[in-house]
């Protein structure tokens, strides 16, 4: 008796064809095309209210520009700065500094603008400061929780506060030990506004959010008042709008190459990115994970079911191949064709139904049927999984030819 021999290859193509790449990718591509188109979109909304935001220029209804008027006619000067030398060789004992975005600088920019309000008795008045630049522009201070913006009262014996009453505030809240401060307009027992003085350094006022600034708010509760009050303390006010063109954003001093940039005075890259698109890529990045871990699904067990109309057997066999090849699945594939061919050579090598799939039992009956000279089937019936199409078919083929044999045996 001779070995079992593969037949001629079979004509089917099993390379992939464009067609079936365009099927399998079209739709990432749809999903991709309707994020880019949906960014797009919500920017392009967005840009025109967000327009010139806190800028004392800007009549937008997120603009500042109503705030600086107010001021300009109770004789204080505002000057916009957008750049960190304009804001820092401006600051002194008669100059209120105001930072509209401190967690967009830099380490090495908040370590130069600290150095620049060290040591005068001017104001700097910070929006919305978080932990990435506490640490550095009012050490000693913890941010907290945020709470919604709503009218507040006080609550506290800072004149400025009283006199102006409710304000619209919330936010970012503070909290500080062992520091000289005062706390208002709290949201649950912590401030959403915090003023910090400093022996002979002058002081500093964080705010939780700049909301009560904005053109559209200023006429609300006391608003105007508390920002007057605050902005127009000394007679000059910097309006610092920071920025990531700002030439200063990409360099730094020989002293912060160790700990903050590069060694060619370069800052790191992730330093010139806000926590907010730090926070909102590992957001994505968790998403896209657990797209993979639901699309990488291994399929369950096969259900069976009455179909509503018959099926050629020929036409569901093709329908469950083409299932597998697009899955990828060969090792399921070639398992289901070695337990078919199985449970078909038990009952003609003698052996019982219970025994097809042991191969301690089959094996030597078939040998026993077929004669020594066979080739090897123990990696025929009970072998691993092919590792690509070509593989798959040719145990197919193999497995034609040994149930052939057996039954001609």
């Amino acid at each position: 008796m001779t070995p079992a021999t593969a037949p001629p290859a079979s004509s089917t193509s099993i390379s992939v064809t464009p067609h079936e790449i365009w099927r399998r990718s079209r739709g990432v591509l749809l999903a991709v095309l309707l994020l880019v188109v949906t960014a797009t979109a919500l920017a392009a909304a967005r840009s025109g209210d967000q327009h010139g935001r806190l800028d004392p220029r800007s009549a937008d209804r997120y603009g500042s520009r109503a705030i600086a008027e107010l001021l300009k006619e109770h004789g204080v000067s505002v000057r916009v700065a957008t750049t960190l030398h304009d804001a820092t060789s401006a600051t002194g004992p008669d100059t209120t500094l105001l930072v509209t975005a401190p967690n967009l600088l830099t380490p090495h920019q908040q370590r130069a603008l600290r150095t620049a309000t060290t040591g005068t008795t001017g104001r700097t008045v910070l929006l919305g400061a978080d932990s990435p630049s506490l640490d550095t522009l009012a050490p000693g201070v913890r941010a907290q929780s945020a709470a919604p913006v709503v009218a507040r009262p006080p609550h506290c014996s800072l004149p400025a506060a009283r006199r102006a009453g409710a304000v619209e505030t919330g936010g970012i809240r503070y909290d500080a030990e062992g520091l000289d401060t005062d706390g208002c307009y709290p949201a649950g027992s912590l401030p959403s506004m915090l003023l910090v003085r400093e022996p002979a350094a002058g002081d500093t006022v964080l705010l939780g959010s700049p909301d009560f600034l904005y053109n559209e708010r200023l006429d609300h509760q006391g608003d105007a008042s508390l920002a007057l009050q605050l902005l127009g303390s000394r007679p000059h006010l910097v309006w610092y709008l920071p920025s990531l063109t700002d030439p200063s954003a990409t360099g730094s001093t020989a002293d912060d190459t160790t700990n903050t940039g590069t060694a060619d005075g370069r800052s790191n890259f992730i330093e010139l990115i806000p926590s907010g698109w730090l926070w909102g890529t590992l957001q994505l990045a968790v998403a896209a994970v657990l797209a993979a871990v639901w699309r990488a699904r291994r399929l369950g067990p096969l259900v069976n079911e009455r179909l509503p109309v018959a099926i050629r057997a020929s036409e569901s066999t093709e329908g469950r191949a083409r299932l597998s090849r697009r899955a990828n699945a060969r090792d399921r594939a070639a398992a289901s064709l070695r337990h078919a061919t199985r449970t078909k050579l038990a009952p003609l090598a003698g052996v019982s139904p219970g025994d097809a799939h042991s191969p301690a039992v089959l094996l030597p009956a078939l040998s026993a049927r077929l004669g020594p000279a066979h080739g090897n089937l123990s990696d025929l019936l009970f072998g691993p999984a092919p590792s690509e199409d070509r593989a798959l078919v040719l145990l197919a083929d193999q497995l034609d030819s040994l149930e052939r044999e057996v039954r001609t045996s």
